[in-house]
């Protein structure tokens, strides 16, 4: 799949990762224009950066935890 208009940023780890600009937009600003509190955060980091640093299945894996601990909260708060 070729992606069109791909934002190319220059690496500096501490304000723009590459892992994490790769795109037209970055995670960080995703994820405040949403909203999203600290685990559905984590969850579009690391499937964002997934196979743009380090293992991909490493990424997903740590997503999905994080998908799991939103869940339970969720269920907990709806069993109260």
């Amino acid at each position: 799949m070729e992606q069109e208009n791909v934002r190319k940023v220059e690496n500096d780890p501490v304000n723009s990762p590459a892992h994490y600009t790769y795109g037209k937009i970055e995670v960080i600003d995703y994820i405040l224009d949403k909203e999203l509190d600290f685990c559905l955060g984590n969850v579009i980091k690391y499937v964002s950066r997934a196979g743009h640093k380090n293992n991909a299945l490493e990424d997903l894996q740590k997503a999905a935890k994080y998908l799991e601990f939103k869940i339970n909260e969720l269920k907990t708060k709806e069993s109260e």
